[in-house]
């Protein structure tokens, strides 16, 4: 087995980036493993083909890539505080090993399963928390406050920030640090297996898991399992099919109930009308034509009975055709200077749209079940339980109990 060293960075640091080579003048290593994929290392390079808008608008995870560009906005804002771009340190040892002939492997899970399983395993209430703590960030963004980035290396800072983010979100936490921590291990230890100095560059969150399962290869998860689509119960389909059922059941009640047909009419049209709304002011707050707040005001009320549909969707592909982003866009992405001008690139205001529209219609939903009845004027005790028991005495008359 080879030596291994492990140099942890912070990834806007200068220190960081004379430490990565001053490592590699000290340590002479015969291969250089880096914390980049394949993707990465072209994006870093400039020279990564951006994909299509077809492919953007064909996910259908319109949160998910938003919450990267708004990561990625946070780090390049961060950067361009501390005067060193995103990524310099891993570049810089990038750069020494081409300059002097020596090999280098990059030994990070590419980013779009990290990216994938970081989504996926994170329950709803974790990404709530995780959003708000990004609109946060973009809020605190040219505050004024110094950031000292350097003290982003020292180990005692790092376990605290590993800890906190651990409890904050435990499963983003761990798709996030843990499994690339176990990721980047097999890949070291395999180097050390054929290599006899390796200098490993990674972020120093990274550095304490890294180091644990060095120590004791035994306790590595099977391989596999990090780089596996994650199966997860369809908990977001389950709870759509769900108020299909209970809507229909609440509809099933009113007419049973003797009530009128008034009621029943009232019942379905607030349930238009409620989630229509809520989705089209997602859309226009998001900044999105006003055809396309009213597709999503015209489909809502579909969607939301469909766990296989999204109002989102709908107003995204109105609001395509109406902005016609293209495939510049992605670079105009990464260069914006603030949220507003970011806002106003067609491609960014498209997925925008999908995200909000689809929060307006879900909370369209939780606002009608929760003040449908008090709208209506009614008791729901009684309005239910007539329903309850003459919809019983009906199937009593024609099912054999």
């Amino acid at each position: 087995m080879g030596e291994i060293r492990i140099v942890g960075t912070a990834h806007v640091s200068q220190k960081s980036v004379d430490e990565v080579r001053r490592a590699i003048d000290e340590f002479a290593p015969d291969i250089i493993a880096i914390e980049l994929d394949r993707g990465r290392l072209a994006a870093l390079k400039g020279n990564a083909p951006p994909p299509t808008v077809e492919d953007v608008l064909k996910s259908g995870n319109f949160s998910l890539i938003l919450a990267q560009w708004l990561l990625s906005y946070i780090q390049r804002k961060i950067g361009d505080e501390t005067g060193v771009p995103p990524g310099s340190e891993m570049m810089a040892a990038v750069e020494v090993a081409e300059e002097r002939g020596i090999p280098y492997a990059l030994a990070d899970r590419d980013i779009q399963i990290t990216f994938s399983r970081f989504w996926t395993l994170m329950p709803l209430f974790e990404k709530i928390k995780i959003g708000w703590a990004m609109v946060s960030s973009l809020m605190g963004i040219g505050s004024g406050e110094e950031i000292d980035i350097d003290q982003l290396t020292e180990q005692d800072m790092i376990s605290a920030a590993m800890e906190e983010f651990h409890r904050f979100a435990p499963k983003g936490a761990s798709a996030l640090i843990d499994e690339r921590d176990a990721y980047l291990s097999y890949n070291i230890l395999a180097l050390a297996g054929t290599h006899e100095r390796v200098l490993s560059v990674v972020g120093a969150g990274h550095v304490e898991g890294i180091n644990r399962f060095i120590r004791a290869p035994g306790t590595l998860p099977p391989r596999q399992s990090l780089t596996a689509q994650p199966k997860r119960f369809p908990w977001a389909k389950a709870f759509g099919i769900f108020i299909a059922a209970i809507f229909a059941f609440f509809l099933v009640l009113i007419a049973f109930s003797g009530a009128g047909t008034d009621l029943l009419v009232s019942a379905v049209l607030y349930w238009v009308v409620i989630n229509g709304i809520l989705a089209a002011a997602g859309t226009l707050i998001a900044g999105g034509h006003p055809i396309s707040a009213l597709t999503a005001f015209a489909v809502a009320w579909m969607t939301s009975l469909n766990p296989f549909m999204a109002a989102g969707w709908f107003a995204a592909a109105t609001e395509a055709k109406i902005r016609k982003p293209k495939s510049s866009d992605f670079a105009a992405i990464m260069k914006a200077e603030t949220i507003t001008e970011m806002r106003r690139i067609p491609l960014f205001k498209v997925v925008l749209v999908a995200a909000l529209a689809n929060i307006g219609s879900m909370l369209g939903t939780f606002v009608y079940i929760l003040f449908i009845m008090p709208i209506l004027g009614v008791d729901p005790r009684v309005i239910l339980a007539d329903g309850f028991a003459n919809l019983m005495a009906f199937l009593s008359g024609i099912l054999p109990f």
